[in-house]
């Protein structure tokens, strides 16, 4: 940004929020410099200027000053995304954190209007006063906010039961490219004909077509009871045959979670760090199954009791070792304070004992977060042993998540290790191309659960054809000047050969 500008602009953040909550100084811009996406060691994207609003009024006038100058805006929530979602390309980095108050709880009607910059964590604290629960349960809960799963529709833990976002989302208060609030939905219903959907259209926008600083949720009365169950199967197939027969048996899952065994080995990390061994897993093992079940104990049992027998008839094995078990339930779902925990089995976080940060030591790890139709799983894992070879790449390993109600629609995290060095973090995105192509050509997505971020950005017309030109015709409405969240779904990749 231009010298002069930056200074006009930024006295006019500062006479409407305040010094405290406007910066230009390099120690406050520095953290917002990276997400979660690998990259060399001395990348950096930095944003002029750094604003942390409290209401839905100041972040309009914020972009109504960047509407102004026509300068770039980058809402930001909990900074995990693995895509470059909310790296800013210059101008004001909007941080949402300290929109993060409970507006409403509506126990009689299941409902809860937040402020979009607060975390998931802190939203199921506050709801467990009266009983209720936001089921769409992030692992990154601690720090991801509910504007950033709208933007990004990240995958739950839950959602085999309750659904992604969309089956949540009610009304969401918006502040479009020009500065204007809006609501958009229909208030406290999940159930309307009337009038455009508007507000699933910004269901992973990430910030390109406004900043989200509202939201009516559907929220669900906390379950009485959970278990959880695991079992060894010797292919993926076998193991989504086994689910897709207790859905159609009527055994429903709370949470499933099917893994390879390389990917098992991430998740009992904590179990390495206890006894230094693995646990026993059959040689013949290929994939792994979890899954958590939810009610009255007795239809809890009930279910537990049913998946086994069914998982039986389709050549899988149960686990046995109940700490197996519970360490990947804390390390997947807990990991967080001893205040969250609900249930006896379960165990609390253990700082640097877990998978974080401890496995993070000397190398972070990226993914090729693709969807394909089940059946079509073990022919993209093979791709992914593939490639991951073909670059170098060290397979971290292979986790689907069943992320539709009552069905086996998923989301696939295909990871691998990768160092900081130009040529590791090259492969890698390399890697990522091929990943996210060959799921397009088996009738899947290239993205799944992190966006499209400026990783994806300039390929995913491999996805979509002509019709991304009609994705910017919308965005062109709410965002006439094209200053909400440039270089993100449109343009050119810049990790991206």
């Amino acid at each position: 940004m231009d010298k002069e500008v930056l200074k006009r602009v930024y006295s006019k953040l500062v006479e409407l929020l305040g010094e405290e909550r406007v910066s230009v100084a390099i120690e406050d811009r520095l953290p917002y410099s990276r997400n979660w996406n690998p990259c060399t060691r001395d990348f950096r994207a930095l944003p002029d200027i750094v604003v942390l609003p409290k209401s839905t009024e100041e972040v309009s006038q914020v972009v109504k000053v960047a509407y102004e100058y026509k300068i770039p805006v980058t809402p930001r929530g909990g900074g995990t995304s693995m895509s470059g979602g909310s790296l800013a390309r210059g101008g004001i980095l909007v941080d949402m954190k300290l929109m993060d108050r409970v507006l409403e709880v509506d126990k009689e009607n299941y409902v809860v209007r937040v402020q979009a910059g607060i975390p998931i964590l802190r939203l199921n604290e506050e709801l467990r006063k009266y009983g209720l629960w936001f089921p769409y349960d992030v692992e990154s809960k601690a720090v991801a906010t509910v504007g950033s799963v709208i933007a990004l529709r990240s995958d739950g833990t839950f959602n085999i039961r309750y659904g992604k976002i969309e089956n949540h989302l009610c009304s969401i208060t918006v502040v479009t490219g020009t500065g204007e609030v809006v609501e958009l939905g229909h208030r406290k219903t999940l159930i309307s004909t009337s009038g455009y959907h508007l507000h699933w259209l910004f269901i992973s926008s990430e910030g390109t077509l406004g900043i989200v600083t509202e939201a009516v949720l559907r929220v669900v009365p906390a379950p009485p009871h959970r278990d959880i169950v695991g079992f060894f199967f010797p292919s993926f197939s076998h193991g989504v045959k086994a689910l897709v027969d207790m859905l159609k048996r009527g055994v429903l899952p709370e949470s499933a979670n099917l893994q390879c065994k390389n990917r098992l080995k991430f998740y009992t990390h904590a179990y390495r760090a206890k006894y230094g061994v693995e646990p026993k897993v059959p040689e013949w093992t290929e994939a792994v199954l979890f899954l958590s079940f939810a009610g009255d104990k007795d239809v809890v049992d009930f279910m537990m009791k049913k998946s086994r027998e069914i998982v039986r008839e389709h050549g899988g094995e149960p686990i046995e070792d109940r700490e197996v078990l519970e360490m990947w339930w804390t390390s997947k779902h807990v990991a967080i304070e001893p205040k969250e925990l609900r249930f006896p089995w379960e165990k609390p976080f253990i700082p640097f004992k877990q998978k974080w940060p401890d496995s993070q030591r000397t190398r972070r790890f990226g993914a090729a977060g693709v969807s394909v139709p089940v059946g079509k799983i073990q022919e993209m894992y093979r791709k992914y042993l593939e490639y991951s070879s073909k670059y170098g790449l060290e397979v971290l390993g292979m986790n689907v998540y069943f992320q539709h109600p009552n069905s086996t629609h998923v989301s696939i995290s295909f990871a691998v290790w990768v160092g900081d060095s130009e040529e590791e973090v090259r492969n890698f995105y390399r890697y990522l191309k091929e990943m996210a192509k060959t799921a397009v050509d088996l009738g899947g997505s290239m993205s799944a659960y992190y966006g499209d971020g400026e990783v994806l950005a300039g390929i995913n017309v491999y996805e979509h054809g002509n019709a991304l030109k009609y994705m910017l015709k919308i965005k062109e409405v709410f965002d006439p000047a094209g200053i909400m969240n440039p270089g993100k779904k449109f343009g050119e990749s810049r990790w991206v050969e």
